[in-house]
Parts: C-alpha cells; structure tokens; sequence
C-alpha cells in the first residue's frame, strides 16, 4: 500500500494511516511517499519492515553514513540538522506541556566519545534496526569518529591471526563479545576494551592496539549480553582522562560519563550558572560529572550516588582537580535532611526520582532543584509531583544524541513562596 508520511513521532519513526491502522515507519521524513508491504508489532506499534521509498520528501539530505538505513544506531540522518532540533523541541513540548528551546550539538559526527560494538558471528558492528539477533557489519563509525576504523582494522586483523571464536548472539555463546571504544575528544586519549567470555587472550594482544593509550582486557562471566565484566588485565594508562570545560576528569571502562564531551561542557556550564545559594547537594552524582565542576567554583559540593565504583571515581576526579567535595555511597531514597541544603541536583537514570524521595523533597523543601533528565516523561510525571510546592524557573534542552530522537533536559525549579 502507497501512503504519504505525515510526520515523525516522539521516538523518530515516520506516522502513516492505512484504513484504520496507524503503522510507524523507520528512517522516513514527513512528505516521504512510502510502499508498505510488510509490518510487524513492536512495543504495541505495529512497524513496517519491508517497504519502499518511492518519493522522496524535499526535505531530505544525504546521510553521512554508508550503514544507515540498517544500523540502528542512528534514526534522523537524513534529516537537517536544523529540522532534528527543531522535532526535538516539538517532542519537549508536548510532554512536558511547556515550550522548552534545544541548543544543538556543537558537533554532529564524531561527538561520541563512547562506542559499543558487538564482535560476532553474523559481523562485528551495530544491532540492525528491530532486532536484536542480527549485526550490520561496520568499517567506521561516524558518531564516533575516524579512530573507529582503525581500531575496528585492528581487531579484525586480531581476530583473523588468531583464528578467535566470536559471539553467536542466538545461541549466547562465543569467547570475544565486545570492543567497547572511548575517547577522550579534549585530550586525544584513546581506550581500546576487549569484552571476552572466560576463556585465554592471546598474549600478542597489546602489539595489534599500540595506536589505544589505555587497552583493556575484560570478563563477562555471565549469561546477560553485556559489554562490561570484569578486569582482567589492562595495559598503558590504568584510565585516560577527558577535560570538560576546567575540569579534568578520569575515565575507566566500568564507569559512566556523559556521551557527548562537546555539549557536556554546556550542560554543565548552565547547571553551574542555575546554582542558587553555597551548600550543593549533588543526587545521582556519579563519577563527580556536576559536583567536581562545581566545587572547583567554590561551592560546597557533597554527592550521593549509590554505585560504590563511582563513588571511587568521583574522590579520584576531586583529587585530581585539587578540589575539596565529599562524596559517599547512598540510595536515592534514603538522603537525609534535604532542607540543609541551598540547591539539590538530581541526574536519576531513565526511571526518573524514587516516589520516596520526591516525598522528602515536599517534606524537607529545599530552595532549589536542578533536574537533569534523559528522559522528558519520567520528567513529566515527576515535575506534576513536584508542582505542588515548586514552580518551574528556567527550562533548557541539550542535544546530546545527534540523529537520534533522544534528548536531555534541564530544569530549574524554586520553592514556591
């Protein structure tokens, strides 16, 4: 069946109307005229995989990458770029009931400094759009930038001297998993982390990434398809380091840190600016993304973050930058005496504030909360919780995730009077 793409959805995929059915169609644009033959349910949607582009919208450009249209790591490349910010600032209003402004990327190709990519069997690359079985085979990949070829030569030619066995995804076995890939875009430091089942690495193996600064060797012990386990053995830089602004930061193959270096240094620069008051208490804070930035400006930094690896990592980036902030282990729910403090940050993860301690925040007012979120509708539903006693001050958006649907907030709200 022939139909027009009438525009594209909260979560990047082209809305069609056949008869009464709504059917979702990947990697379109509105104005696209589309030849569906097949769909399947994906997720309560029902989902075209097998149609046909047979014209195209004007508002089309050429994607930079040969993959995409496959690789599911991307949905919006073919789109300006002008028209991705601007469907993101769409997305952000209809959910949060607001207008919200996104600022763009600084870059849009080569602003990842963190890539996961599966070794097996079917290929070494990205999941193929919808599935999770199969693999679009990848030389480079854009997001990330050029050092990803040569790694990915690298490996290849590892994997053939060597004759490893890779990851049958179906059958959920295999030695060589992953290569997880982070870089530092500040600093140039590079880190290669193989992800292996239990089993021996040849030895050679430091001699085929003499280009990485830090290479890694870790185990996933277990049955979950994953790309991080445990240390092994590392050669080079125990970490590389990324420089977010002033601030100087350690990175290790366990520990998380936001994707995008370029905007990262906006993120945090607006946060900083929203600060109200001295006391900071840093919620979520993870390896000290937030609080070592702001301790280094004089405020009063203690961070909770319920990952004691993490914790680890954020006294370490405190030492490094000579700051003094405090940072210990602790859950969400369980944080005392909110009210002592000036402005309270959160960075929850997808799932958005524990109903607890959205609780204690009625319960224990502090003045200030600066809500960074990945996700605008556990956002959403928190800031309704919230409304009772809070008004909204300021409200931004951040292009972290270039050509793709995805995009994060910050929210400043006040004690309501």
């Amino acid at each position: 069946m022939r139909v027009e793409i009438q525009k594209l959805e909260a979560d990047g995929l082209g809305k069609a109307r056949i008869g009464r059915k709504t059917i979702y169609v990947p990697f379109t644009a509105p104005g696209d005229v589309v030849e569906i033959r097949k769909w399947h349910r994906e997720k309560k949607k029902l989902v075209a995989h097998d149609y046909e582009i047979v014209e195209p919208s004007p508002i089309r450009i050429n994607p930079q990458c040969p993959y995409f249209g496959k690789c599911g790591g991307c949905l919006l490349q073919h789109l300006p770029y002008r028209e991705q910010v601007r469907l993101k600032e769409e997305k952000l209003s209809n959910i949060l009931g607001f207008e919200v402004d996104v600022l763009p990327s600084p870059k849009i190709y080569g602003h990842r400094n963190r890539i996961d990519v599966v070794t097996s069997t079917g290929g070494i690359g990205f999941r193929r759009r919808g599935t999770w079985w199969d693999v679009v085979d990848i030389e480079e990949c854009k997001v990330f930038g050029e050092r990803s070829r040569t790694a990915l030569k690298a490996l290849r030619e590892f994997i053939h001297d060597f004759k490893l066995q890779l990851y049958d995804i179906r059958k959920n076995e295999g030695f060589l998993r992953y290569i997880v890939l982070r870089e530092g875009k500040f600093t140039g430091e590079l880190m290669v982390n193989l992800v292996t089942a239990e089993g021996m690495l040849p030895g050679d193996v430091e001699s085929y990434f003499s280009f990485a600064d830090s290479l890694y060797w870790s185990i996933n012990r277990s049955k979950s398809d994953v790309s991080f386990g445990d240390v092994e053995k590392f050669w080079g830089s125990e970490f590389i380091m990324e420089r977010i602004d002033d601030v100087a930061y350690l990175i290790h193959p366990n520990s998380f840190f936001q994707t995008n270096s370029y905007q990262a240094v906006n993120l945090v620069k607006e946060a900083s600016r929203l600060v109200d008051g001295e006391r900071v208490l840093d919620l979520y804070s993870g390896v000290g993304t937030f609080g070592v930035y702001l301790a280094k400006r004089g405020f009063t930094v203690e961070g909770v973050e319920v990952n004691p690896f993490a914790v680890k990592m954020a006294r370490k980036n405190t030492e490094l930058n000579g700051v003094e902030a405090e940072f210990r282990v602790g859950r969400d729910k369980d944080v005392e005496n909110l009210g002592a403090y000036d402005t309270v940050i959160v960075d929850p993860p997808r799932a958005g504030l524990h109903p607890k301690l959205i609780r204690k925040i009625l319960k224990e007012k502090p003045n200030t909360i600066i809500y960074i979120s990945c996700n605008p509708r556990t956002l959403a539903a928190n800031l309704a919780g919230l409304s009772e006693m809070y008004s909204i001050e300021e409200a931004r958006g951040f292009d972290m995730f270039p050509h793709t649907p995805h995009v994060e907030t910050l929210v400043k709200l006040h004690l309501k009077v």
